[in-house]
This record gives structure tokens, sequence and C-alpha cells, in this order.
């Protein structure tokens, strides 16, 4: 039972903080989440309230599997993830569709439209109408606040997961949000029940029809849901079916044409999109990335303008939305359509100059990806602050696709190259990342007896989303210390015969172990060193004997930006500089010169999995 719910002052937040709010103030019980940008801080902000269990998960399927076990108990649980991580999650998702919940059970899926910081641009609402599930799309920081705390309601009253999209513009702009009280859930009584918690194809060919049934009633309660409205504009003769971020773009471009605004993404209100439609001469459906709603209105035979006149990719604007409209006024025949000049145009934004990402000064990954590329070797990656190894001057790696998939991809090219090239293929992966989604693909490696070296950059946390912490990491999601996993126990385990731990400052202990592991492709290399921006520790910058440089440029290859040019020998910027060592160790004529590097690896071999536990940790 929800206890009655009071408002207090409003409150500037974040839309993901407004989430991470709405979850808390919902009764939610257990929330867990895998980091990813940009849904990373709701589970940062639900850490801060102490009576809810919130944890990192070691990845997305087992966040939402852990949610689905609260909620069978009867406890109103929260999985978060960026919509990639929703790819990983999909096997539970998919099922517990059809087992439904007990406790309230909500699944975020932060999307990132312009590709900010993802592998890919996919949109999330198909996910819903593929299981089945209801979702909800909030158009600003109090929308998250709202539907978020609707969404455990729903969930119950319907029996069904319900996913919150979100997307970037929405978890990281600030709105304000008129917060109210914790309400007072009462757990419901766990009982057991086999045919609808235990699905067999018996059992899951019964709960069928009734995901069919509650699909039906999900349509209906969209249909009258005050999360769906009509408003009323001053002139017909053009209106708009739009919702989430979408909606604001379209209120600043056209604020005083009709809209129909969709909070609930699916399933749609059929009926008050065809009454909506009927009250309008021309018809507009704005939404970012795929024709998801205009897909739905053309299936009911309506004429509408959506992704003809409007970009399929990357973030939508006032201004697209302008221009547009433009394009579908001009009265051209679709194939015919030319850009025209819309009657209102944004300020023109001044030209910034490109900066290009790099790896931060000081990364403890760089002097990894200098030797892999001096060593001209084929290098698998993966998802993680070093996939900018792959850019210039570093160029190190040959692949990235998914988390954990450097390791199956290695397996395969060892597997299709030649033999000549096929030994010169080696796979990279973080730490949390080989948590995620890297043990079971060096398993298959053993199992299948086709090995490739794997290097390991361990730089204890989750660098790339903030900092997060991993079960290797020793730091749960309240930044308490819990026992650390070791890494080259779990490579042990997994059948490596060979797994050594270095300093990945020592380019020379590097070199020399990638050279080993080359010949005894059965290794694992643990390159330990923090990440400096957690450390924040500083040396003194090398200091350059011009005696002895001779311009060969090598220290530039390394890439780091606090390395700079003076005519033609290096130059240390002293305001980056972490002193890590790193360009010294490339000088072949030590010019640069910089204290003995160092690290919590000592490079000692660990001979095979019955080593243990960690001794080279």
């Amino acid at each position: 039972m929800v206890g009655s719910q009071t408002v207090s002052a409003k409150e500037l937040m974040y839309g993901n903080e407004a989430i991470a709010r709405g979850t808390y103030d919902a009764g939610c019980a257990v929330a867990a989440g895998y980091p990813g940008t940009p849904s990373s801080e709701i589970i940062e902000y639900l850490a801060h309230f102490p009576d809810i269990h919130v944890e990192w998960s070691t990845n997305e399927k087992v966040a939402l599997e852990v949610a689905i076990g609260a909620s069978i108990s009867g406890r109103r649980a929260l999985s978060t993830m960026k919509m990639v991580g929703l790819n990983v999650a999909s096997d539970p998702l998919m099922t517990v569709s059809y087992m439904g919940v007990r406790g309230g059970l909500v699944i975020v899926s932060a999307d990132d439209p312009g590709m900010h910081s993802s592998q890919n641009e996919q949109d999330n609402r198909w996910y819903g109408k593929l299981a089945k599930i209801p979702v909800l799309e909030p158009s600003d920081s109090e929308e998250a606040y709202a539907f978020t705390r609707t969404a455990f309601d729903i969930s119950e009253q319907f029996d069904t997961a319900v996913i919150v999209r979100s997307t970037t513009r929405i978890s990281h702009a600030r709105s304000l949000v008129a917060p109210g009280d914790r309400a007072a859930v009462t757990a419901i009584p766990y009982e057991k029940e086999m045919t609808k918690h235990v699905m067999l194809p018996g059992n899951a060919r019964r709960r069928k029809p009734l995901v069919l049934e509650r699909l039906r009633n999900l349509a209906e309660y969209a249909r009258t849901s005050s999360l769906n409205r009509v408003e009323e504009g001053k002139d017909s003769s053009i209106g708009f079916i739009t919702g989430g971020i979408s909606y604001q773009y379209v209120k600043e471009a056209f604020p005083d044409a009709p809209a129909l605004k969709l909070g609930i993404a699916y399933p749609v209100p059929k009926g008050l999109i065809l009454e909506f439609a009927s009250k309008v001469e021309r018809l507009f459906v704005v939404e970012e990335l795929d024709a998801f709603w205009e897909t739905e209105a053309r299936a009911m035979g309506i004429e509408c303008w959506g992704k003809d006149v409007f970009p399929e990719i990357g973030e939508l604007s006032p201004q697209a939305i302008r221009e547009g409209v433009a394009r579908a006024l001009n009265d051209a025949a679709p194939e015919e359509r030319v850009l025209v000049e819309p009657v209102f145009l944004d300020p023109p934004t001044a030209s910034l100059p490109q900066r290009p990402p790099v790896l931060c000064p000081g990364c403890p990954h760089r002097g990894v990806f200098y030797v892999l590329k001096k060593l001209g070797l084929t290098v698998t990656g993966d998802i993680g602050c070093y996939t900018l190894g792959a850019l210039p001057p570093l160029s190190s790696l040959d692949t990235t696709t998914c988390m954990g998939a450097s390791i199956g991809h290695a397996q395969g090219m060892r597997l299709g190259l030649p033999p000549e090239k096929a030994r010169k293929v080696v796979a990279v992966i973080g730490d949390s990342t080989f948590l995620h989604s890297g043990i079971t693909p060096l398993l298959n490696m053993t199992y299948n007896r086709v090995d490739a070296p794997v290097l390991v950059l361990d730089n204890g946390t989750t660098a790339m989303t903030g900092h997060q912490g991993h079960p290797g990491s020793g730091l749960n999601a309240r930044h308490e210390e819990v026992p650390k996993v070791s890494i080259e126990a779990i490579a042990g385990a997994c059948g490596r015969q060979h797994v050594t731990v270095v300093s990945a400052y020592d380019l020379a202990a590097i070199e020399e172990a990638v050279k080993k592991a080359l010949e005894d492709p059965s290794s694992v290399i643990v390159a330990r060193t923090p990440c400096v921006l957690m450390t924040g520790e500083r040396k003194p910058a090398p200091e350059l004997r011009e005696d002895l440089c001779i311009e060969c440029g090598l220290c530039m290859t390394a890439g780091c930006p606090a390395l700079e040019r003076a005519g033609k020998k290096p130059s240390i910027n002293a305001n980056l500089c972490t002193g890590c060592g790193v360009c010294a160790g490339v000088c072949p004529k030590d010019a640069l010169v910089v204290a003995p590097p160092s690290g919590p690896g000592d490079g000692t071999a660990v001979q095979g999995p019955s080593q243990g536990r960690g001794d080279a940790r």
C-alpha cells in the first residue's frame, strides 16, 4: 500500500537526480545498475539514501536479475543502464514480461541520441514493443520524477515491468522539481507461484495470453491517462505528435501550435491519435531517432510528416524542426523536396575549433598502446577509456564492438587469419569490462583450444563513466570498502597458463611480457596502475637534456597532451604533466630524465591456474 504524498518546495535537479529521487520516494527497496553514460548518476544519487539497497552490479543482465528477484520477493525494485546495456539485459527482460511482477519493477534505459558516449545510436522504445511492456518517456526533470513514481504504480497495477526511457538531454539537464514524501510501501507477502515464476514451456504458453490481454489493458490506460495530453493551439493548420525532449523543441519552435504529447511512449493511444489528427490540417510527428510513433500513425492510415522531413540521425533541435516544417510546407512532391529556408532562424553559432578526445596526461593505458603499435600487432579492443587508443598518434586498435567482445574477436581472428598474421593478434580489455563480460569469452578460448594473448588494463575503477566501483576495485556503490576480486586468479581459474602483472608505466616490462605472450598465447597480462585522475598523484615533470635530444620526435608518438613541441624538440607542459615517465621510456637517447617509473605491478609471473588467489597482485 502506498501512503499519501505531500509536495515540498521546488528544487533544481538533473534528470538523473530526479529519477533517483522519484525511485526513492516511490518506496523502492532495491536498486541495481551498471555505469554507462548517460545513466550513471542515478545509482550514485540513490547511494546517498541509507534505507535502500544500492549496488553496482557486474553487468546489466545481473542488475536486472537482482531487481527481478527483489520484485518476486514483494519489494519495489529498480534496474538502471544506458541503452546498449538493455541489449545485455534483454534475456531476462523478454521473460519477465511473461512472469510479471509482485513488487513494482522499473527499468531505466538512458538513450544517447548523437552518440556522445556510445558505440551506436539505438532507440529503446522498440524494446517496449518487442517485450510487450509499457515505456514512459519524460520531457524534463519534473516529469522524470513524477513518471518514475507513477511507473512503480503502473507496474503493480498491470503486473508488468515498466521501462522509463530517458535521453542524454533529459539525464544531464536541470529543471525544477517539486518532490513529495517517501511513500510508505508495504512489502507484498511472498508466495510460491511455480506457474508464474518458473517459465517452463508449459507455463510460458499459459502466460502468453495474459501478456496480450495486459497489452490491450495498457493501451486503454494510455488512452485516458494524464501522462498523455492534448495541448490546444491557436492555429490548427499544423499540429504535432511528440514527446520526450522533442516536445521541448516543438514548443520552442512552434509555441502556438496544437500538440499531442505522449508521455506513454508505448503502447500508443490509437484513439487519441486518430482524434487529434482529425483536428489539424497537417500533422507532424517529431521524435528523436526512429520513426516509432510515425510508423504507428501511418499504420492507422493517418497522413503525416515525419522522418521524410526531420533527421533520423542524432539529436533534434528547434532549428531542425523549423526547417523540417518548412520543407513540408513547400508543397513539393516527396522525391522533389529540398531544404527551404525557414521563416524563423536561430542565430548562427560561432564555429568552434575541433578538439579530438585523447587519453589524459599520465593515463596508464598510453604506454601499453605505444608498445602494441611498436610491435606491429593486430589489437582487438573493447569499450572504455582505452578505446581512445584507436586514434592517432597511437592508432593501435583494430576493432571495438561491445563490452567483452575483444576476447571473442581475438579468437575469431586467430581462426580466420593466415598463421603468420594470426600469431600477432592480441586482445585488450579493461578491468571493469573484463568482470562485466570478459570472463566467458576467456573460458571459451580455453574450452575450444584457440588461444590469443589477453591484456587486462587494470586502472582500478570504471574510469570512463566517472570512477564507479566494480568487484575488483574494492569499493561498492556507497564507496565502502569491500573484498577485491583478483583478476589474475580468475584468469588462472579460466585455464590461462601464464598470468603476469606489470606496471602500466614500465614500457620495458610491458614489451617483454607481450613478446613472451606471443610465443605462449595462453597468457594474460595484467597492466596494473591506478587511474591518474583517481589517485591525484603527481611527480616532477621530466627534464629535457637538450644535448642528448636528437629531435627524432619519437616521444611525441606516445600522444601525451602534456608533451608539446618547441621547434623540433619536445617541451613539457608542467601544468599538465603528472610525471608518469612514459615519454622518458620512449626516448631512445635518455634525453628526458625522470624518476624511475613505479606502480603496484611487480612483473611477477603466475604459472598456471593452480596458483590460486592472486599471488602476483
